[in-house]
């Protein structure tokens, strides 16, 4: 009995040891793992850690890349030599190193330099290597490539990591001693062609002026001035050109491009004063030791000074046209159209260069093409001039202050436009002497302003529109007779001293005898009965205050110089193409193009094409039957003997026509003032071979016989339209045709190349 109490106290304790074992073998098990736990969060934080801390390393070296390139792109070479290592400084001194990159990146136009960053390693010797993608616009298009760029740890100072810099950084293909060369096609420059493909603007040759130094004498002081003198140049330019780096003794060194003297001018018997000039030129320059004559291609205007104000002319580009053209691949050795047809359509005129960007060993071996794209010549562009026509309305007003334009009235396309006294483009060309220069801008005459763009007072021309606005209106009856009131009319005593005033007196004073006689006042009084707001509004609705649809920009024609017409004696003026009424010649022709299309005014047109139909600008501007009856009107101007323009009349040929005759004061008490002389004449039947609408305007024609002159001068150019044979030097002038397909294509390559 006294056993068994022993017994179950040795088992319990024996349990318990054996529990508290298994509680401390598990609490030490959970320890260990605890331990090894830790100790492996530890090693994952530390490495979270170091990748985090990598990353940041990484994404600041990056940074420091694309930095780079952003000093690239701002041609900050200065803050980029900054960035590289001890090394490359060591290697490359600040003014090569910005040699070298400036050559490079602005010989090929580099822009726009874009980098993406593809991977980043850790390398031996504290290196860290960047893969990434470039790509730039270049003057040969897009350049792409994949590169490297490697920095370093501890080189510099004030940085932890600096860029270890050679040339394969700029391209990977490139070495020390390599170059970059960008070679040019240049793109032929389209020509301006006539209605019958006779060449407006195309290429020509001249004669390079230029000295070969090695062959002058040693004292050459006196053959420089000889030479300065001959072609209109300082002696100090011609040594400015001779002491250029780039001269060698046996380099040509070009002076001035002159007008050739041609093989029909070398054999004439008897030259005319410009050939012997030419002649004796070319001939003094010879005598003169290392003097060279050599045939250049360059731009030509075979109208010359008769198509000028019109086809305008090209010029080397300067500064302004580059940053006015940007992203157009001007260089400074291109040309641009500067004014007239060559400035308007320059864009399909000019083409586009060929460009090939490619490195060169330094043995000059090409080892690869980095860009390259294809010259596109430029596109011909044909007008609807007539060359023979532009010619002679210029011939016939060559010594006047004029303008004169020619319609097709039936088709609205523009034959001539022609302003005087004019400048000769080819002399832009060549290059214009500061004498020649000189005597333009002094000329009283202005050859440089262009009369046909600008608003001038229309004086009696005006009347035909007018006359139609009043039957439009019905503001009066064509019948009616307004009174004879002789050459001289006020309204009433309220305009003071002011009449208007007329030459002729017609009986009746009827709308079609007031328009043979072009009496002022029928007009003004027709301008009083319609009134000035229904005027104002119906010279609107024909374009009055708006832009010309029209390729050539024009001035704006105006009935006021302020928004209104203000007064009484302002409207009555109006009447009669006086008071503020100014109007472009361009606008007043296509007005005049509604009296021979039954209403309908047309749109001018200068760009050719086959059957083309007429574009109608002003749909039923004059109702038809007041077209017609003006019409009939302006036919007796010619063909009656009372008429202005009887001058022009033709037996064969049925013509209309108004004159005017504006008078330009300072002052309604102005006596002195000078006239303009007007004619707008067209062939009345629609069947007339070779229809014609022209419009001419002669200044100072005070003292000369007003419109009287104008109508003798248009006689000189329907002559030379109408009648060709009977003129010489016009024989078969409209018949002359394109010596070469309209759809040729400029194959011929004019290569130039650069190296960086």
């Amino acid at each position: 009995m006294g056993a068994k109490p022993y017994k179950r106290t040795s088992l319990r304790k024996k349990r318990y040891r054996e529990h508290l074992l298994r509680r401390l073998l598990l609490v030490g098990i959970i320890l260990a793992v605890s331990a090894a736990i830790f100790a492996v969060s530890a090693r994952i934080l530390h490495k979270i850690s170091e990748e985090r801390r990598l990353a940041q390393e990484y994404k600041k070296i990056g940074q420091m890349l694309e930095q780079y390139f952003s000093y690239l792109n701002g041609r900050d070479y200065e803050k980029m030599y900054e960035m590289l290592d001890e090394k490359s400084r060591s290697a490359i001194s600040m003014a090569d190193f910005q040699s070298r990159n400036s050559h490079i990146y602005d010989g090929i136009e580099a822009d726009r330099i874009n980098i993406q960053i593809t991977d980043i390693q850790d390398r031996p010797e504290n290196r860290i290597v960047i893969s990434y993608d470039a790509k730039m616009d270049t003057v040969a298009g897009e350049v792409s490539y994949s590169n490297m760029a490697v920095f370093t740890a501890g080189t510099v100072k004030t940085q932890p990591y600096a860029l270890s810099w050679n040339d394969t950084l700029i391209f990977p293909e490139l070495v020390s001693g390599d170059k970059i060369r960008v070679s040019v096609k240049e793109a032929k420059r389209g020509r301006i062609l006539d209605r019958n493909g006779v060449v407006l603007a195309g290429e020509g040759t001249a004669t390079q002026v230029g000295v070969v130094p090695g062959k002058m004498r040693a004292d050459n002081l006196a053959d420089l001035s000889s030479i300065a003198e001959i072609l209109g140049i300082s002696a100090e330019s011609i040594a400015k050109k001779l002491d250029a780096e780039w001269v060698k003794s046996d380099s040509f060194v070009p002076l001035k491009t002159v007008e050739k003297l041609t093989p029909l001018e070398q054999m004439s018997q008897e030259p005319n004063e410009k050939t012997t000039l030419k002649i004796q030129r070319d001939a003094a320059l010879l005598q003169i030791p290392g003097v060279m004559l050599s045939d250049v291609t360059i731009r030509q205007y075979p109208l010359g000074a008769a198509g000028s104000h019109l086809i305008g002319y090209i010029q080397n580009v300067t500064a302004e046209d580059m940053e006015n053209h940007p992203g157009e691949r001007y260089t400074e050795n291109s040309r641009i159209g500067r004014s007239g047809i060559e400035s308007l359509y320059e864009k399909e005129l000019r083409g586009q260069d060929g460009y090939e960007i490619a490195i060169l060993s330094a043995d000059g071996e090409k080892k690869r093409v980095l860009a390259k794209t294809r010259k596109m010549d430029g596109s011909d562009v044909r007008l609807t001039i007539d060359y023979h026509l532009q010619r002679i309305v210029y011939e016939a007003f060559a010594d006047d202050n004029s303008c004169s334009v020619a319609l097709n009235p039936y088709t609205g396309e523009v034959l001539a436009l022609v302003s005087t006294p004019s400048f000769d483009g080819n002399d832009f060309v060549l290059g214009m002497s500061d004498e020649l220069w000189r005597s333009l801008n002094e000329n009283e005459g202005k050859p440089l302003y262009n009369r046909f763009r600008q608003k001038l007072c229309p004086g009696s021309t005006l009347k035909p529109i007018v006359s139609v606005i009043g039957l439009s209106t019905g503001a009066f009856d064509p019948d009616e007779d307004f009174g004879n009131e002789g050459l001289r009319w006020q309204k009433d005593e309220s305009w003071g001293k002011y009449h208007v005033t007329t030459l002729h007196v017609c009986s009746p004073a009827t709308m079609e005898n007031a328009l043979i006689t072009s009496d002022n006042i029928y007009f003004a009084k027709a301008a009083l009965k319609i009134g000035a707001g229904p005027l104002q509004k119906e010279l609107d609705n024909l374009g009055f205050n708006q832009a010309l649809p029209f390729e050539i920009a024009t001035a704006s024609s105006q009935y006021s110089n302020t928004e209104t017409i203000e007064s009484e004696i302002q409207l009555a003026d109006s009447g009669y193409g006086q008071g503020q009424v100014l109007v472009n010649p361009v606008h007043l022709a296509a007005l005049y193009t509604g009296f021979a299309n039954g209403g309908d005014v047309l749109t001018p047109r200068l760009l050719y094409q086959r059957d083309i139909q007429p574009e109608i600008w002003l749909k039923e501007a004059y109702q038809p039957e007041h077209a017609e009856r003006i019409r009939a009107a302006l036919m007796q101007v010619v063909q009656s003997e009372n008429g202005t323009g009887h001058g022009a009349y033709r037996p064969d040929i049925a013509l209309a026509a108004k004159t005017g005759t504006a008078e330009i004061k300072q002052s309604k008490e102005d006596v002195d003032g000078t006239e303009l002389g007007w004619l707008c004449i067209f062939t009345a039947d629609p069947s007339t071979e070779n229809p014609l609408l022209l419009l001419s305007m002669a200044e100072d024609v005070k003292d000369r016989g007003g419109s009287g002159y104008v109508v003798g001068k248009v006689n000189q150019i329907l002559d030379g339209w109408f009648a060709p044979d009977e003129i010489p030097g016009t024989e078969n002038a409209r018949q002359v045709k394109n010596p070469q397909p309209e759809d040729e294509i400029h194959n011929t390559d004019q290569n130039t190349s650069k190296e960086q």
